[in-house]
């Protein structure tokens, strides 16, 4: 896709590699969501470090949200109505709060590709190898896997950054995104970014 530049010169990122944090603005207010938020803080301190070194590496952020049935709301609104006080996951906002240049995309069902604009995004950040990080193992992450290996990326799902309400389950789904969606699932710290941004570009210059 050609890129295009908006009225104030601004363009998105360019990164062979982005990474996805789905569904960690999150208020955890439903069944199970004690259970979930035990296995998510860990999770969440992964992720918030992997977060660091992804910036550091060039590689975008995307946070990928679910909009709880709120149709008029926005993404600021989200964060705000997660991290209220006495919201069951306003711990894991505040540690994996956005920033201003994270980029956003809110979603009405599992996938993170579901009548979205996520493919567009991606399209225009270059991105054909995806980390997938968040909530939940064996739902949103798995629903966004599936549609992600549909259209051809290439995937990451560190198994240290995620987590789901039954650790048998996030376990069982992270293997099952290993065989069949071809899913990398080795821990972040075991991920090089900056190897993994030159080693996909070179890739996708020689496919051209």
């Amino acid at each position: 896709m050609a890129h295009t530049r908006d009225k104030h010169g601004n363009a998105p990122d360019e990164s062979p590699v982005a990474l996805l944090l789905i569904d960690l603005v999150n208020d955890l207010e439903f069944e199970g969501g004690d259970r979930l938020l035990d296995h998510a803080r860990p999770v969440a301190r992964a992720i918030a470090a992997f977060k660091r070194r992804a910036r550091d590496a060039g590689v975008p952020i995307l946070y990928v949200n679910d909009n709880f049935g709120r149709w008029r709301s926005d993404f600021r609104e989200t964060v705000a109505h997660c991290s209220r006080e006495g919201a069951r996951g306003r711990e894991l906002v505040q540690l994996l709060h956005p920033d201003p240049e994270d980029y956003f995309v809110l979603k009405p069902k599992h996938s993170a590709f579901f009548a979205t604009n996520l493919e567009v995004l991606l399209k225009y950040l270059t991105s054909h190898r995806l980390i997938l990080t968040g909530l939940t193992g064996d739902i949103c992450v798995l629903f966004t896997a599936a549609d992600a290996y549909l259209r051809d990326f290439e995937l990451h799902v560190p198994a240290d950054c995620v987590a789901s309400i039954s650790a048998d389950e996030n376990q069982r789904a992270l293997s099952y995104m290993e065989r069949v969606f071809k899913a990398d699932i080795a821990p972040s710290a075991q991920l090089n970014l900056q190897e993994l941004r030159r080693a996909t570009a070179e890739a996708g210059r020689a496919a051209e």
